[in-house]
């Protein structure tokens, strides 16, 4: 799913960008158009995007499902969110899995990450706590929509 961020420029051009990780952050059109083509396209290879962290952007045709593909998995924060465009989501899913993990090894894991990416302890630490934990308590709203309940304490 990440690979479906809107770039950089379009989230500055939108005011979005303090809010990139938000739903309102990605293009969830195209993501629920990815998910529909891999329900109906067999004979041909699909590409789509893929988050390079790295850059902090998507690279287009990044990632390929070829016809030989049996199984595709997607991960992402908003599968199971109901907002303007992601209710097109879930339906596209056979089955979906929430991973629940204890908060405080959530909290480090994202810090840790924005510091592998460049970030400052203490900017890391900020982002984490306000922008991504926004994000945490929304998708945590989506928990009881999700087929399985993965707990990882």
């Amino acid at each position: 799913m990440d690979g479906f961020h809107l770039s950089n420029n379009v989230l500055v051009d939108l005011d979005l960008r303090s809010r990139k990780g938000a739903p309102e952050t990605f293009d969830v059109s195209g993501f629920a158009s990815l998910l529909a083509r891999t329900k109906t396209t067999l004979d041909r290879s699909i590409f789509f995007p893929v988050f390079n962290r790295a850059l902090e952007e998507s690279i287009s045709g990044e990632g390929e499902i070829t016809p030989s593909t049996k199984l595709v998995i997607v991960e992402g924060n908003y599968l199971q969110f109901s907002g303007p465009g992601w209710d097109q989501v879930a339906p596209l899913l056979d089955e979906s899995w929430y991973l629940q993990l204890d908060e405080s090894v959530r909290m480090k894991r994202l810090i840790d990450r924005h510091v592998s990416f460049g970030k400052s302890e203490g900017d890391a630490s900020i982002w984490a706590r306000e922008m991504d934990e926004r994000n945490a308590v929304l998708i945590e709203s989506t928990a009881s929509k999700a087929d399985y309940l993965i707990n990882l304490d």
